[in-house]
């Protein structure tokens, strides 16, 4: 693992493959670390660079609420000091809010982006509600009862037993989390903008993958317009996290995606 300090901020990160540069960005209470099933298959093909974000694996967890703009600049500077001048990116639920942002802010740098098991709706106020219960949970119980009880729903019902130890897995890197950097997060996302126009009007192409079975956030959610330089994609049978669910097929999506664009 790599780290690079940009601004006041040290920012790890993982790098696979050789060639048009993808971005992955992961979710809640992960690490670069979600992709490790994905980014091989995708490495013979690009060049996959994947921040462990603000708050979260390796890199700097600051006190305090951050911002989804805030995260989305750390992974603009990271780039920047890279000497990336155009990439695409994906993000991952929390990952794909910072997409979002960076499209809409950054978008002359960007070939492409989209969203896996994410959406471009803002919080509602029952979710907003969850998000300070969440931070109520990680402050008195602490991370490791927090994340015990939040993966299990990140996967399909079926998935539980069948994939019993990407379960533990992902559990594994939660329990990593920073509980400031959780708290921050979750903080973030309970004051994101509603981004729908970003996905509507954006001049560059958008992929938007879902799963069938995902019971945290539904294709609806996900699927929020028709327009023609939107690309679809349900997998089908997985929950929230296809990366372990179905990380062959969803490589295949974006594979096919990111060639397109080049």
């Amino acid at each position: 693992m790599e780290k690079v300090t940009v601004g006041s901020l040290t920012i790890a990160y993982e790098e696979q493959g050789e060639g048009e540069v993808l971005v992955l960005l992961h979710g809640f209470c992960g690490s670069s670390a979600y992709w490790e099933n994905v980014a091989p298959l995708l490495a013979d093909s690009f060049r996959v660079i994947m921040p462990d974000l603000r708050g979260h694996g390796a890199s700097d967890a600051p006190l305090g609420a951050y911002t989804i703009e805030q995260m989305a600049d750390d992974v603009a500077l990271l780039l920047e000091a890279l000497g990336v001048e155009k990439y695409a990116v994906l993000g991952h639920s929390m990952g794909g809010y910072i997409a979002l942002s960076l499209a809409q802010r950054y978008n002359s740098r960007l070939s492409g982006f989209g969203l896996v098991h994410s959406t471009a709706y803002p919080d509602s106020d029952e979710a907003k509600e969850k998000r300070l219960k969440a931070v109520a949970t990680i402050n008195s119980e602490g991370i490791t009862s927090f994340i015990d009880g939040l993966v299990p729903g990140l996967f399909a019902p079926k998935s539980l037993d069948k994939l019993s130890a990407a379960v533990d897995r992902v559990k594994e890197l939660g329990y990593k989390t920073p509980p400031q950097g959780a708290i921050g997060a979750a903080m973030a996302m309970r004051e994101r903008e509603d981004r729908r126009d970003v996905l509507s009007s954006a001049p560059i192409p958008v992929l938007l993958v879902a799963g069938e079975k995902d019971g945290v956030i539904p294709p609806e959610r996900t699927f929020t317009t028709d327009k023609e330089h939107v690309a679809k994609a349900v997998i089908h049978g997985a929950g929230h996290m296809s990366m372990y669910e179905e990380p062959q097929r969803l490589a295949d999506i974006i594979k096919e995606f990111v060639s397109g664009l080049q």
